[in-house]
């Protein structure tokens, strides 16, 4: 009987962790929500894939002019500093670019949007838009930069600079362990 209740209260306290994991908000100065999405290649990549360095989670899609526009200063972000301590996970949630997606946006190749703007960072490709449900983002462009522990120090919802001096040294600040 005194077993049974042990158990009881453990599974009740699983059950609470659970939830509470699941409706964590998805903001600077919480865990980043783990995701399953594939790279160009088709292989799994996940938020452990990147563990002990500082991500910039960015949630895009090929039709997005604000996405257009950021993209470079998030390719020279990329340009100064070292992949051991520093990636971007770009996740497209194109569909594919014979169909449209649930709000009638055009599906696209994000491959070939990469290649013809010059980015050399990773492109990741989420057509389901999972990852946009995950995140809780409400459009695209949205990021994320996270530090080597996981937490999110920063939520950009819509375009911006990362290239400027503000986010320039915090992703420095983060790299080194600050």
């Amino acid at each position: 009987m005194r077993t049974l209740a042990v158990l009881a209260a453990a599974g009740v306290l699983v059950a609470v962790w659970i939830v509470r994991q699941r409706d964590q908000p998805v903001v600077a100065g919480f865990r980043a929500p783990d995701f399953a999405v594939a790279d160009e290649h088709g292989e799994t990549v996940t938020l452990a894939t990147y563990a002990g360095k500082v991500v910039l989670l960015n949630v895009w899609a090929t039709w997005c002019g604000p996405c257009r526009e950021e993209m470079p200063s998030m390719q020279r972000l990329y340009d100064r500093f070292s992949p051991e301590d520093f990636e971007i996970a770009a996740i497209s949630v194109d569909v594919l670019p014979d169909r449209t997606d649930e709000q009638g946006n055009p599906g696209g190749d994000p491959l070939a949007f990469a290649r013809d703007l010059g980015l050399t960072f990773p492109i990741l490709l989420d057509p389901s838009g999972e990852i946009q449900r995950i995140y809780r983002t409400s459009a695209v462009p949205e990021s994320f930069l996270i530090g080597r522990d996981g937490v999110i120090y920063k939520k950009v919802a819509g375009s911006t600079d990362w290239e400027s001096p503000a986010n320039v040294e915090l992703v420095q600040r983060l790299v080194e362990g600050g």
